[in-house]
């Protein structure tokens, strides 16, 4: 396939890609991650149009890491057969290549806390599901725990502040994400 030919394959696949989403049913939309909700048919019953638009739209993908990227550009570059076999099984393994590169830098990271690091090794030491369990869900949740634990200490702290300690307070009575944004930024805007 030529340099053109993916240019205007990625080109139509990325103006068409909300249009599919909105015209597929949610849980479609959802499991987007999935080679199975790239489309409708199942990829043997695919047109090869369909099959490298499906590849097109993975690559269009701002969230495909650098070997689902190798792999898709690889498959674009042999036969159909490679193409489906991309689509099959091929994007799977590269996602969960991508996926161990990710848990692997949250690893490496000095700001992981305990958490973290044991949900992140435990996933590591699964199955690609349980790698991608961990990037959808468990690292946030690990991070939680982890953020809570941080808040718990600035209350326990006796040079805190009242401020300080009703602000973590606060923080520990709301969301994850208010929590995150307490102990990354907030702790230190309070005087």
């Amino acid at each position: 396939m030529t340099r053109t030919t993916r240019a205007a394959l990625l080109l139509a696949a990325t103006a068409l890609t909300p249009a599919l989403l909105l015209s597929t049913p949610a849980s479609a939309a959802v499991a987007a991650t999935t080679v199975s909700a790239t489309a409708s048919t199942p990829v043997d019953q695919m047109s090869d149009d369909d099959v490298r638009v499906a590849i097109s739209r993975i690559l269009a993908d701002p969230a495909s890491g650098k070997a689902v990227l190798r792999e898709a550009n690889e498959a674009l570059d042999g036969t159909i057969a490679d193409q489906r076999a991309f689509l099959e099984t091929g994007y799977r393994l590269a996602q969960a290549e991508d996926d161990r590169v990710a848990i692997t830098r949250i690893l490496a990271d000095p700001k992981s806390g305990k958490a973290v690091i044991r949900e992140a090794s435990r996933a590591l030491d699964g199955t690609m599901d349980d790698q991608r369990a961990f990037l959808e869900t468990g690292y946030r949740l690990a991070q939680g725990e982890d953020d809570r634990v941080a808040a718990l200490r600035i209350l326990a702290d006796p040079k805190s502040g009242p401020a300080l300690r009703a602000a973590a307070s606060a923080a520990l009575d709301g969301t994850l994400e208010e929590l995150r944004y307490f102990i990354a930024v907030g702790q230190y805007q309070v005087h």
